[in-house]
């Protein structure tokens, strides 16, 4: 489902993993029409690096 909001919304994928700061920033650069798709790419590879340190972190937690 965020996939398809960091497609559709970028900025908005940015609020749901907890970085406000940085959707603010995606919701400017989305606002121009040719800054939609860097926005879009850069919410897709926020969004996965969110759910690798979610990977990461529950590993860890597994080990201790």
């Amino acid at each position: 489902m965020r996939l398809l909001i960091a497609l559709i919304l970028p900025w908005l994928t940015f609020f749901t993993i907890g970085r406000p700061i940085a959707g603010v920033i995606c919701l400017i650069l989305q606002i121009t029409l040719i800054g939609w798709l860097p926005a879009a790419f850069w919410a897709v590879y926020a969004l996965s690096q969110y759910n690798t340190d979610k990977k990461i972190e529950k590993a860890l937690g597994q080990r201790g």
